[in-house]
């Protein structure tokens, strides 16, 4: 619709994990260094995780393209799979015919199919994206197709793709085998401010114009803001600001278009979350993929629909900077509170120690006239009262700077 009114030869921030598109920030590069020093050893399982629209995808995909023809592929995408129907998505990746075969034939077939593989000179290479809708049950069974090896090599490379709930799921007592299995490890982190930058002139430039708009600073500071440097959540932004910038004919984005888009995804979210209260709580599970049973306990492995999927993130996302600046406004009240009161009993402590000088000078001075000669006595009564008076005093100061 608008690329060519910016002079674009596709559109840049569309949300397919198309890898040419692919921006090596620091993590995504470092990622990309450890998937191909893991082919290339032959390192065993690698586990790469990263948040909702981190990425992951384009990643693979780039990483995917980059493959020599000595490397035979498979790839699974659909986790929500018992082990027998993942073998035989295995199996069907390969070239292998799995259909009316149970767990044990399918096993035998791909171990034999790893064999001529490996005598063929050719690396064998599982990569499972979505890992951590996998029960640890089929897990556990993951890890035993490492056993397929020879006496001097393992037949076949595991790559194992997912979000964090992936490596909170490998800490779990029963998968302590594979998580010993797991040579490389690799977490792909939001962008920073300077990379979000980076990455939006990026995609402009893969898409024909680097200078096809101008983003003012604040603008930027918007976005990365909003997105909290999730890619995903980058494009979705940018993809609302070229058209509006293209309805208003103007090359120029500011600060103010970049308040109206998130105001209007905010109020998206909103209309969509009528529910009441409690979808505060459900918020985080929801974005996560999780479910609840009829107890409302947590059940991880469900993956809700994709077009609902980034409103939820959205969703979250701002309703967790609520909280934090709720609890931050909380937080100077309660010190601004703390410190009146400091204040006020510092006011009593100086008042009460003045009143307690003041009654101890008195008691000093005759309270009657003296008489002078043989006869002269002070008045024993009026110093007995004035002693009291301060005992009573010293007891209230006590009271008030909480030594009794």
């Amino acid at each position: 619709m608008y690329e060519q009114f910016f002079g674009l030869s596709k559109k840049p921030f569309e949300l397919v994990p198309n890898p040419d598109f692919l921006y090596l920030g620091g993590t995504h590069k470092k990622a990309l260094t450890y998937l191909n020093y893991a082919v290339s050893e032959k390192t065993g399982f690698v586990m790469l995780t990263g948040e909702v629209g981190s990425g992951k995808t384009t990643l693979i995909r780039n990483f995917i393209n980059r493959l020599d023809n000595q490397v035979t592929l498979a790839k699974v995408f659909n986790t929500k799979v018992s082990f027998e129907q993942l073998i035989a998505m295995i199996n069907d990746d390969f070239g292998l015919d799995g259909t009316g075969k149970d767990k044990v034939t399918l096993l035998k077939e791909l171990y034999h199919f790893l064999v001529e593989e490996h005598a063929k000179g050719h690396s064998p290479i599982l990569i499972i994206d979505e890992a951590q809708n996998f029960s640890p049950a089929v897990l556990e069974e993951v890890r035993m197709l490492s056993n397929l090896e020879t006496g001097d090599a393992k037949l076949l490379q595991i790559i194992l793709v997912g979000q964090p709930e992936l490596a909170a799921m490998l800490s779990l007592a029963e998968l302590r085998q594979l998580r010993q299995r797991i040579s490389i490890v690799c977490h792909v982190y939001p962008l920073t401010r300077r990379e979000c930058e980076e990455y939006i002139f990026h995609r402009l430039s893969v898409a024909g114009n680097r200078q096809a708009v101008e983003f003012s600073p604040e603008a930027l500071d918007g976005i990365y803001n909003y997105s909290n440097g999730i890619p995903r959540l980058v494009n979705i932004v940018c993809n609302f600001l070229l058209l509006t910038a293209f309805t208003e004919e103007t090359r120029t984005i500011n600060k103010d278009m970049v308040s109206d888009i998130v105001k209007e995804l905010q109020v998206e979210v909103r209309i969509e979350d009528s529910n009441g209260s409690s979808a505060g709580k459900r918020a985080p599970l929801d974005a996560l993929g999780s479910s609840r049973n009829d107890e409302g306990t947590a059940v991880v492995a469900q993956v809700p629909d994709p077009a609902n999927r980034e409103r939820r993130i959205r969703w979250l996302l701002k309703d967790m900077g609520l909280r934090v600046a709720a609890l931050e406004k909380e937080y100077v009240r309660i010190k601004a509170h703390d410190l009146d009161d400091i204040e006020r009993r510092l006011a009593l402590l100086e008042k009460s120690r003045h009143t307690a000088l003041d009654a101890k000078q008195g008691s000093r001075a005759p309270s009657v006239p003296l008489k002078t000669g043989t006869d002269a006595q002070p008045a024993p009564a009026a110093v007995r009262n004035d002693s009291k008076e301060v005992i009573s005093k010293k007891g209230l100061f006590k009271r008030l700077v909480g030594a009794e």
